[in-house]
Formats: structure tokens, sequence, C-alpha cells
């Protein structure tokens, strides 16, 4: 086995003074049947008391390397293993995964394959009681109220919404109080509320009780915000780790490999200014000088309504804003209304009175705090569901008397945990299979298209469970472009990508306006909100609570305050400066602080 060797120096005198709580020899590995290893000749030190954000491509080997920390590799995943990795101590390879379970606690990327209790409480205790702790409960309740959990404490965990349950994964390693707390993609498929508090949390835990905090992250404003270093992965190798604010000066390489700066770097830099300021109130401070007197440009129209928004009829737009040509009804939803059984019964609401148009032309948006309905409403216009009241239209299909099958051939609807999208041994074969199973022409053609898109050509003959979770995510997106549905729903499909792998999804879906005439994305991703969307639907509590534009919908602090949203930092910078319009871009920001038309 060849590759590189990098040794990772402490980031701070305080971490040095306590010693590496993690240091890595020498450590090669490669999955069974792959052609070339997953991580090569890697050597390097966490410190104890560390805040690591581990960076890089999506199959870079970031989680694989992350996984022997907790001994899931080589025990759980078999495969050519050499080298050596010690966790405060104890040699990995020697001991095994329960013994390592209590000094490293791991959340997944696939998180919902480590719930295994019933209830929400049950599941935080179920380590400690497992591990005999009398003070099991008290380790359970202290876990839920740090993550402000204690409302979903007798709640099913089947009746959880994807970020609720990933905040009861991370609570339930909490419990264990560990030394170390790896978490990959800590604010996947969490509302921009939720996800600042986790690395609020994250920090808290770190500072205040002394665990090294090591994540798997692609968000540069978290890293830059929370990190204390930056260890940046390539090709299975580190290439270096470094203290966040010396990583971030090499902005251009972070970007070549997945990590585009925060926007409040790119905004300074954008106006000709230096420096790598890590905050909004920072980037703002700088750029305000630069703006001059009464120079800004006319404001938009008042926001569309908090309630009784009607869809297609949003307040006048801004220059730019528009949604652009709409045409025939892709969607009519009316009175839609949906409620779950509990085992106890009861009837909880998910669902209240939705009407909706959804028109072809539109790149629709849906967003909401975690719990708001939004998954719930994708189903049920897949046809995956029926509503309890009210009716769903697509396509002149009502989906209560048209079968899945039939709806198959209008709609396409990609999950929100893509391993649960892949059915065969090979990508190449799962991207093929609906449209070989309609034995539409051009198939061959089209799936090799498709996977030269999503750039997996190369891992096309692989399981696609076996891939990294962003090349998963790229992957059912190959499945449901093979598919050219009419209407294509994807939920929280940018979650876990890096930047390319973003910008690729953006790319693909602007390419195939010719055959998805209307698209609907259920995401937490503010930027895409304000990149690709045309119209924002905002979800609370099951009711369709503001639909508008983006810069109406990003302008509104009432909304995005009930919400949970938060705007991309480079809106937050135009408000902070008094910028109207609201900048959607980077390029929008600088137009307005010159004075331009944005």
């Amino acid at each position: 086995m060849t590759g590189a060797t990098v040794q990772v120096p402490a980031t701070s005198a305080v971490e040095d003074a306590h010693g590496p709580i993690i240091t890595v020899r020498d450590l090669s590995f490669r999955y069974p049947g792959a052609a070339r290893d997953t991580l090569r000749n890697v050597t390097l030190d966490i410190p104890r008391g560390g805040f690591v954000a581990v960076v890089g491509d999506n199959g870079s080997g970031k989680t694989t390397l992350c996984k022997t920390f907790n001994g899931l590799v080589p025990h759980y995943w078999a495969g050519e293993f050499a080298g050596e990795v010690r966790v405060a101590g104890v040699d990995t390879f020697t001991s095994c995964v329960a013994e390592l379970s209590a000094t490293v606690g791991y959340v997944y990327q696939d998180f919902q394959n480590q719930l295994v209790r019933p209830t929400v409480l049950d599941e935080v205790s179920f380590a400690p009681v497992n591990f005999g702790l009398a003070d099991h409960r008290e380790r359970a309740t202290e876990a839920l109220e740090t993550l402000g959990l204690m409302d979903l404490a007798e709640k099913f965990v089947w009746q959880l919404s994807g970020g609720q349950a990933h905040l009861v994964a991370l609570a339930a390693v909490l419990a264990m109080r560990p030394q170390v707390l790896v978490v990959d993609e800590p604010v996947a498929e969490l509302d921009p509320a939720r996800a600042e508090m986790i690395y609020q949390r994250l920090a808290a835990l770190n500072t205040e009780h002394g665990i090294t905090v090591v994540t798997i992250e692609h968000h540069a404003e978290f890293i830059a915000r929370y990190a204390r270093s930056v260890l940046l992965m390539d090709d299975g190798a580190p290439t270096w780790h470094l203290p966040v604010a010396e990583a971030f000066a090499r902005s251009q390489e972070l970007e070549a490999h997945g990590i585009p700066a925060p926007q409040t770097v790119q905004a300074v830099r954008a106006l000709g200014l230096g420096g790598a300021p890590r905050t909004v109130a920072a980037a703002a401070e700088e750029l305000r000088r630069l703006v001059p007197a009464g120079s800004a440009p006319v404001g938009c129209a008042p926001a569309v309504a908090e309630t009784g928004a009607r869809p297609g009829t949003p307040g006048e737009p801004c220059a730019g804003d528009g949604r652009g040509e709409v045409g025939t009804a892709v969607v009519r939803a009316r009175g839609v209304a949906h409620a779950y059984r509990s085992v106890s019964g009861q009837l909880e609401p998910v669902l209240r009175g939705i009407d909706l148009v959804l028109a072809a032309g539109e790149r629709i948006a849906l967003v909401g705090s975690n719990g708001s309905g939004k998954t719930t409403l994708l189903r049920m216009l897949a046809g995956l569901a029926v509503p309890r009241e009210g009716r769903i239209v697509v396509d002149g299909l009502d989906t209560r008397s048209a079968s899945p099958a039939v709806l198959a051939d209008h709609v396409a609807y990609l999950l929100q945990h893509p391993q649960q999208m892949f059915l065969t041994d090979s990508v190449r074969s799962d991207v093929a299979l609906f449209p070989s199973q309609r034995k539409r022409p051009g198939t061959t053609e089209l799936v090799a298209q498709v996977l030269d898109r999503v750039r997996l050509t190369g891992l096309a003959d692989r399981d696609g469970r076996t891939l990294s979770g962003g090349q998963q995510r790229r992957g059912t997106l190959a499945i449901g472009l093979a598919m050219r549905p009419r209407l294509l729903l994807l939920d929280e499909p940018t979650s876990s990508l890096d930047s390319a792998s973003r910008d690729d999804v953006i790319g693909m879906l602007a390419d195939l306006r010719a055959h998805i005439e209307c698209a609907v994305i259920a995401t937490h991703d503010m930027h895409l909100v304000a990149e690709w969307a045309t119209r924002v639907l905002v979800l609370d509590r099951g009711r369709v609570l503001a639909d508008g534009t983006p810069r109406q919908i990003l302008s509104e602090a009432g909304v995005l305050a009930r919400a949970r949203l938060r705007p991309p930092q480079v809106t937050q910078i135009g408000q902070a400066l008094g910028l109207e319009p609201v900048p959607l871009s980077v390029a929008e920001l600088a137009a307005l602080v010159r004075g331009e038309e944005a």
C-alpha cells in the first residue's frame, strides 16, 4: 500500500500540553473488492480537547478515517487494514467496538440506522443501561436537556422528522459522556436555527467539558466560527492540518476540495478588500465604509402576508426576482390534511388545510423547521400516501385513484435517506432500472449520460450502498433524472454534498428543464433557496405560513423566526448594511455596495 504521510501538529499550547488523544500511524485501508486503497499511509495526531473539522471532496476518505477511531473499521467494515490507530491509549485493532464506545461517541451520517429503541427516552437511555450505569436516567435527562429535546422524550422514534431523529442520535451518544465525539455531517437535515444550536452545543461540550470534537463538515461558515483546526483530506490521505485562521487563508485550496470560503470572506474579497472575517458583523463592519450614502436602490414591494398566501400571486417582485414564465398547473392540491395515528390511537396532525397550485416552469423550495410537514407533503404529491382529507391532482391524475406505478411515469420522488434508493448490486443497474422496465428506447445512452453528469461513471459498477454519503446523493439524483418525470420531488438533495456536487445538482436541474417541467425541493440549504428557487413555500406546523419569491421570504424577519430559518450570510450582511433589495448572492451584494443596480 502506498500513499502520502503528513504529520499533523497540535493547534494550541493548551492542547499540546495535554498531548494527543488520537494517534494514527501509517494507516492504510482497502474495502473488499476495491481496486485501490481508501486510506493511504495516514499519520496524524488529534490533540486532547481539540475541535477538528475534517473536510474534503466526497469520497476523499473522511468518513472511513473517522470510523477507525471507534473501531467500525476494521471490526465491522472488514478489509485490508495496515498501521495503527490509538484512542486514549487503546489500540482500536486489538480492542472492540463495544469497548471503544465508552470513549468515542459517534453520530453517523446514516444516523437512522443507530436508533434501535421505540421511544426517544428509551433510545437515549439505551447505552448507559446496557453498560450497567446506575445513573442512566440522569445521563439521559441531561443529554435531552442539553439538546432541547425534553418535550420529545415520550415520542416514538418513528414519529420524528429526520432532523429530530438526528438530534436524538446525538443525545444518545452524549448520554455516555464520551471523551471523543465524532459527528458526521452534524447539520445535515437540520433547520438553520437547530443547526446553529447544534454547533453551539458542540462548542460548549468542547470548552466546558473538555470533550474532543471531530466533525465531518462541508459548511464553511460553521467551520470558520466554531472549529479550532481544519484537517484537509484528499484521495485517502491528509494534505494538512492547520489552525482555522491559517486554513481559511488557503481559501483557493479549500475551494478546489469542495469547501468554498464563507460568504463573509467572499464578500470582502469581491470588493477588493483583504482579511477573512468569520462573522456577519465583522464582514459588515469592513464593508460599511464602502457603501455610498443614499445610494441604495429602490426596495421590493412588501412580502406576501404570513397567512392566507395564494400560490402564484406573490407581491410584485424586485428586478431579477421574478418567477419567470409559468405554464399550466402540474399539481393542484385543495384542502389537504393528514395525520398519523399514534400507538395510543390518537391522531396527530401533520398537514392542515393545504391549498396549492404548482405550475410548469416553477422551481419551488419547500422550507420550514424540522417536523413542519415537508416530507409528508412530498410523499402526498408523489402518491406514496393519500391525505385523510382533501384532494391532490398531479398531471391530471388524482392520487387517490391512480396507482403509484402509474404516477411514477409522471412524478419522481428522491428519498431523504439516499441508501434507501439502491435496490440492485450496482449504481448503473439502479439508474437503468426504471427506464429499462418501461422499455424506453435509448436507455443505455441515457444511463451513460446521467452517470457522467453526476460524476459517477468511474463508480458505476459499485454497489450504491458502499459509496460515501455524498456519492450516494449523486447516485439517487441520477436515478431520478433517468426517470425523466414531469414533476421531480427531492428531499434534502444537497445534504452532505461538497460544493462541486452541490453545484452539479443545480446545474443538472437547469439542464433538464426540457424534461422536468416542475421541481420541488424540501431543503434547509438557504443558499440553494437563494440561488435556485423561483418560489418559496414556508411550512409551519403543517400549514403554509408564507408563499413568495426568495427575496421576499428572506426579507421577512417574522416569517424566518417563526419557521426557524436563517438567510444566507450574504443576505444578512446586506441587511446589516441597510441595503435594498436584500442581496441573494455575493455578486448582488458587491453591486449594491458600489451603488449599482442589483
